[in-house]
Formats: structure tokens, C-alpha cells, sequence
């Protein structure tokens, strides 16, 4: 993104008059739902340990896993003023239960349940978070001529005389990117893969530049280092006004590389998947990039965006669109917190939800492949529209993300089926793949019609059943697939999402979204029997150095630098 420049001295006096002006404590006031206790909210998360095992790790490989973590550390605090504004004034108003919560969810909004809120007085969640100022309306910013307005990289703000103003990420969280900079640059010096060392440097130049693609492209280059770092402005689920906005997060990853080599046939069939998408030739006419590559990890560390209310499990990255088509992306499966929820999450809800004779199908594995092949449909399809409408994402603008995850999702399931066709996926069965994949729609369309991911899950289970896809027994009150009709929903919804896309058209989506991404009330009687049995939503990490074990590494280091700089 180009980094437009703005007077200094103006930016700065904006910075320091409006940049908490426009947080959540301001809303009118409202009280929070009194439906479910502070104990109730906390009890939707259970807790997981995130470790790794790191003895098989170099020692300056030990050493720079504190420093990305402290880098994580920054990103925690950008995320906290994009999404809300100001923590500490927020914490010291809250009992200790609340402060957990809001903690969880970066503000006194509840993610898993439509951001409602949970603190007296406070008002509903703004659409666009703390990114834009509260009082600002749609037609007044699309009146507003300014040619970063849309970056990805800018808050929107006020000046002194009450006008739209953008400021540079790098100068609104300069102190924070500047701490995080320095710390990817101290653990640059400690890299012994030289394809990391140079995405370490680049991106703690992009850092302090809101210039990424150059560190994106060198990202994408790396191929053999054993520790991986996600750092920096990415996402912009947060921003629901109008999906413009990138919020920070970070993750520190240690690779799987047995599981990782088994992977890595996949990311090649791309081309020839995209070529027999269910869709006409004009929506499938981009080339996904051949450089793709699929890996698994534990992951050590979350922070941000990230870490904000439920828990990613896989990655898909890079988002610039002349990235993907120049090299394709890189798919991060993060194996331990998948687990957990597995262990955790899935399981339990498919022996409530799910038949009794189609139970034997819930796996682990499927539910691995699953993930992993969502992440790798993110490949598919186009990142241009075909009506001259700009980008997929330019042009649905809040409901790209939701859109983008729901193809992920179906096509995901489609490339199962191709695959098994092919004779590529032989361990366990298509059946596995499917009844596992309909337990997974419960559980993620419980993380709340706030997220872009629930609120496809909502799409997907409306348009299946429509479909007849899998049918509900009232006396069990349980759920089965039916296997004769599953395929073509599958191609049907792939088919529609893909179509919606390549046309760009905002009006028809919305349509389509509000349509099916809807509770009914056979649906929410089903999630609240999930509630009953006390099945979580989701999972809480704790994380750190101490849990690594690399406290005492993290002193060492440090103490070998001040003695070698005396």
C-alpha cells in the first residue's frame, strides 16, 4: 500500500487530541444483557496450555523465541487501541472477572455472542471498532476525497476542526512498532535460515514504512526455517463497517516437519483443481501461484487480532491479491491448538448433535484435512472481480470476509472430493470428511454472527439443509448427512459463493447474507442443548516464555549482549 504522506506536526497534534476520542467508553449508554452472568461468559472458554517441545531446537533458535514473543507483545497493544482504544482507563472500572473477559475480548464486547455488551453503560460495539471516529456516517466518509481513506494501514480520525483526517499506522502506533521493529531486528541476528533473517529485517522496515508487500513476498519465499513469526497489520475482520482496516496480531510458530512433509503434495494440484471448479470459465480464469505451500506447527504464542475472542486454528496469508497471484500463499496448520479443540470442543458436540450411527465418522484426521483443505480453497477461485469492479474484497466490502470464509469452507470440502477421486487422499473415507465437516458447522457458528466465520457457518447450514443435505430427526433431535445429496449442495453453494464474487455485486450479496446467515429456531435449540451440557465455545491460552521453559534462556541472551557491548 502506498504510504500517503501527511504534515507531521498535524498528524501528531491529531494523534494526541483524537486518538482515544473515538472508543467504545463513549457510546451511549446501555445496559449489558442480564441473561448470562460474568461466570456464564467466562464459562464459554476453556483453558489450553500452548507449548511446544523445544529441545530438538538450536540455542540461537531458544534465544529468538522470546524476542518474537516481545514483538508479539507490541502488536497486543495496537490491537487494543484498533479495537477499542484506551485498556487501562477500561480495566480500572471492571471487577476481576470482567477485566478476564475483556481481556479475552479486547473490550467489554462479548465476539461469541453479536459483541453485546457486558459492562453497564456501555453502548453496542461500533461497526468499524475504534478505526473510524463513532460519529463519522458512511456518507459522510464516502463524501470525504481522499486518496488513502481505503488503505488498510490508516485510522481515520478528526482534527481540531471536526475533519475526517487518516494518519499512517507507523505514526498513530509509532512507539509500538518501533519496539516491535527492534525486537525482530535483534532476533534477525540470531537467524540461521537466511530466507528468515531477510523477512525478519524487511518486516521491521514495513513496520515503520506501512510498505508490506516486499516483506509478504520474501514471506512466501521461506521454505526451510524451523521457526515462523506472523507479525504485523493483516486481517480486517475487526472492521465491519467496511472491511477496510488491517488489525494487528501476531503468531509464534515452531514447524511440524514430519507432518509438514506429508502436506506438501497438495499445494500442487492447485492449478488443476481450479480448472475443474463447478463455475463458467470466466470465474475461474486466474492461475492460483505454484509456489504454495502447505506446512503444519504448534503453535507457542498468540497475540492481537489473533488471539481475540475464538481462536484461529490454520492460516492463510498472505491478502495482497498480486502476492497470491505471483506466488500463491502459504497454509499454516497449527496442530496443538487444533487438537484442543478437537478434544475439547468437537467431540462433545457431536455426541449431542450428530446421530448415533453416523458418530464412527467423526476423526481427528478428517477433521485435520477439513482445516487444512479451507485454508488451501482460499487459493481458489478469483481475487479480481469480473464486472470491473476492483478486488473481490474492495468490492463486498464488510461482507467480503464472510463471503471469502464460506468459500473456503465449501470448496475446501470439494477439493476432498476431487482429491479422493483422484486416488491423492487414501487414509479414512468421504464419509469421515463429511460427518465431521457438519459437526465442525456447529462449532464454529458458535462463535456468534459478529464473526465472519460464524456468520458463513450460519450460510452454509441454511443452504445445506435447504439442499437436503442432512436431515434432522425430531425425536433424537439429532443431525445426519445424507450422503446421496451432499456432493451437489456442495457444488451448488460453490458454484453460487464463486459466481457472487467474480460479479462484485454488493446488493446481491447482502441478500444473500441476510438470508441465510440466520439462526433458526430449530438451530438455536440445538446450540442452547450445547449450552446445557456445558460444551465450551472455544479456548483460552496460556502462553509465554515460562510454559516454554525459555525464561532463563531469555536472561542469558540478554546478559550475553550487555557484556558484549561493554
Amino acid at each position: 500500500m502506498k504510504n500517503f504522506m501527511v504534515s507531521r506536526t498535524l498528524v501528531l497534534c491529531v494523534i494526541t487530541l483524537v486518538m482515544g476520542a473515538c472508543s467504545g467508553q463513549n457510546q451511549p449508554e446501555q445496559n449489558s444483557d442480564a441473561s448470562m452472568s460474568i461466570d456464564e461468559r467466562l464459562d464459554q472458554y476453556t483453558p489450553f496450555t500452548l507449548t511446544a517441545d523445544v529441545s530438538e531446537l538450536s540455542e540461537n533458535q531458544k534465544k529468538m523465541i522470546p524476542l518474537l514473543i516481545d514483538a508479539a507483545k507490541e502488536m497486543e497493544k495496537v490491537f487494543w487501541k484498533q479495537a477499542y482504544g484506551d485498556r487501562e482507563e477500561l480495566m480500572s472500572n471492571l471487577s476481576r472477572e470482567e477485566q478476564q473477559f475483556a481481556a479475552i475480548n479486547y473490550g467489554p464486547w462479548d465476539r461469541l455472542n453479536g459483541n453485546e455488551p457486558f459492562v453497564e453503560g456501555v453502548g453496542p460495539k461500533p461497526a468499524g471498532a475504534n478505526f473510524y471516529p463513532v460519529n463519522m456516517t458512511k456518507d459522510e466518509f464516502e463524501a470525504w476525497d481522499a486518496e488513502d481513506k481505503a488503505s488498510l494501514y490508516t485510522m481515520i480520525r478528526r482534527d481540531e476542526d471536526g475533519n475526517l483526517v487518516s494518519i499512517p499506522y507507523s505514526m498513530a502506533f509509532q512507539a509500538e512498532h518501533q519496539a516491535a521493529a527492534e525486537k525482530l531486528r535483534e532476533a534477525a541476528k540470531l537467524a540461521e535460515d537466511s530466507g528468515f533473517k531477510e523477512y525478519l529485517e524487511l518486516r521491521a522496515d514495513a513496520l515503520m514504512s506501512d510498505e508490506y508487500q516486499e516483506s509478504d513476498l520474501a514471506w512466501m519465499d521461506m521454505k526451510n526455517n524451523k521457526i515462523e513469526l506472523v507479525v504485523g497489520p493483516i486481517e480486517n475482520y475487526e472492521d465491519q463497517l467496511y472491511g477496510y482496516k488491517a488489525a494487528n496480531e501476531a503468531f509464534v510458530l515452531i514447524k511440524d516437519m514430519e507432518w509438514s512433509d506429508r502436506l506438501s503434495k497438495y499445494a500442487e494440484v492447485l492449478p488443476e483443481l481450479q480448472e475443474g471448479l463447478p463455475v463458467p470459465e470466466e470465474y475461474k480464469s486466474e492461475t492460483p501461484g505454484r509456489d504454495s505451500d502447505l506446512n503444519a506447527y504448534d503453535a507457542v504464542y498468540y497475540a492481537g487480532d489473533a488471539n481475540a475472542g475464538s481462536k484461529t486454528i490454520a492460516i492463510n496469508l498472505p491478502n495482497d491479491e498480486e502476492v497470491q497471484l505471483q506466488k500463491g500463499t502459504r497454509r499454516l496448520q497449527l496442530k496443538n491448538a487444533m487438537r484442543a479443540k478437537y478434544d475439547k470442543i468437537l467431540i462433545p458436540i457431536s455426541e449431542v448433535l450428530i446421530a448415533d450411527d453416523q458418530q464412527q465418522y467423526i476423526s481427528f484426521d478428517a477433521f485435520f484435512g477439513n482445516t487444512m483443505f479451507h485454508e488451501v480453497a482460499h487459493g481458489l477461485g478469483i481475487k479480481n472481480t469480473i464486472t470491473g469492479q476492483g478486488t473481490v474484497r474492495e468490492a463486498l466490502q464488510n461482507h467480503a470476509s464472510a463471503l471469502e470464509e464460506g468459500k473456503a469452507d465449501v470448496l475446501g470440502l470439494y477439493m476432498v472430493q476431487s482429491l479422493r477421486e483422484k486416488g491423492m487422499i487414501e487414509e479414512g473415507s468421504l464419509e469421515e470428511n463429511y460427518v465431521t465437516f457438519l459437526a465442525s458447522i456447529f462449532r464454529s457458528i458458535r462463535f456468534g454472527s459478529s464473526s465472519a466465520h460464524g456468520r458463513a457457518n450460519l450460510i452454509r447450514f441454511n443452504y445445506f439443509q435447504e439442499m437436503g443435505a442432512f436431515d434432522y430427526d425430531e425425536e433424537s433431535r439429532s443431525y445426519s448427512i445424507n450422503f446421496d445429496k451432499i456432493g451437489p449442495a456442495v457444488d451448488a453453494l460453490s458454484e453460487k459463493i464463486l459466481t457472487l464474487q467474480g460479479d462484485g455485486d454488493y446488493q446481491a450479496v447482502d441478500e444473500f447474507v441476510q438470508k441465510y446467515a440466520v439462526e433458526t429456531p430449530q438451530l438455536k435449540e440445538s446450540l442452547q442443548r450445547l449450552t446445557e451440557q456445558n460444551i465450551p465455545v472455544d479456548i483460552t491460552f496460556e502462553q509465554g516464555i515460562e510454559v516454554l521453559g525459555l525464561r532463563e534462556v531469555k536472561v542469558d541472551s540478554l546478559n550475553q549482549q550487555k557484556n558484549s557491548e561493554e
